[in-house]
């Protein structure tokens, strides 16, 4: 399975949307899963986001999973 990781530490919550909406929308069809590292020391604003289905906008995502690193969310696509 392919897939792809991207990175949105230090960003606001608005600016972390429109990366992850922009990375998804120019991801080859190929790409099957997309890990979102948004950390979790620093609070919980970001990986609440990622986790919310209507704070990101994309036909690609199929479902989320959690992994066993607290700091990371993948992302299961079409």
């Amino acid at each position: 399975m392919f897939q792809d990781i991207l990175d949105i530490h230090g960003m606001s919550e608005s600016e972390a949307i429109r990366t992850i909406e922009k990375h998804l929308a120019s991801l080859d069809k190929s790409i099957k899963e997309l890990t979102i590292i948004h950390g979790h020391n620093s609070g919980r604003t970001l990986k609440d986001m990622v986790a919310n289905p209507q704070k990101i906008r994309s036909k690609r995502i199929k479902r989320r999973k959690y992994s066993t690193n607290p700091g990371e969310t993948i992302l299961e696509l079409y």
